[in-house]
């Protein structure tokens, strides 16, 4: 049995940070969209087809071109349903070879037929805003805007693909608020959940 994790998370809330916090306290590798993009480079797709994806369900990818391993589809384009498809089979791989840690990407509906960890990590607004005015050197505004906007494509991607509820607590073993133990307090809460509940072992 491998230690599979997927982590969703609301914008701003550090949820990238705590899943890699938790990939090094447990030794086990943490996918995000980047390095699953380096996975499918692997596997014999065409590192483009993922490198500006972004979490939206209704995409314009008439700039990414199939691989070769694809050839050309609708008119020479990968069109945005077949590029779920390749992440699902790249995350499927990766999740069938060993442990591994998912941010984002749906990854809870994809291994739904596994026996993985699934965690929402969000936080209040206004420490997300917070968090962005510093790590990203925005007005109030701005970081508020730069939220709303991350979070409804986040939630449109979701909802699309998976017929789910972004964010909703029934579709997760664990939600959590980032701001009341901070990335590593958190990190270390989730890892005791899951070895609570046996799903980290």
């Amino acid at each position: 049995m491998h230690t599979i994790i997927t982590i969703g998370r609301s914008f701003g809330s550090a949820g990238g940070h705590i899943g890699h916090a938790i990939g090094k306290k447990l030794g086990i590798p943490f996918y995000d969209n980047a390095l699953i993009s380096q996975a499918a480079e692997e596997e014999g797709y065409s590192k483009s087809l993922f490198a500006h994806a972004e979490e939206k369900s209704l995409f314009s990818f008439s700039s990414f071109f199939a691989s070769s391993r694809l050839g050309y589809m609708d008119g020479g384009y990968v069109n945005d349903n077949v590029l779920f498809k390749i992440q699902s089979e790249v995350i499927r791989s990766i999740a069938s070879k060993g442990d591994a840690i998912f941010i984002g990407r749906c990854a809870d509906y994809i291994l739904r037929d596994m026996d993985c960890l699934n965690v929402f990590v969000t936080a209040p607004e206004e420490y997300r805003i917070r968090s962005l005015e510093k790590s990203e050197g925005l007005s109030a505004d701005d970081a508020e805007k730069l939220m709303r906007r991350k979070d409804r494509t986040r939630e449109t991607y979701y909802n699309y693909y998976t017929f789910g509820a972004w964010g909703q607590a029934a579709n997760y073993h664990l939600c959590v608020d980032s701001s009341v133990l901070g990335v590593e307090g958190t990190a270390e809460l989730i890892v005791d959940f899951g070895r609570r509940c046996g799903k980290i072992k």
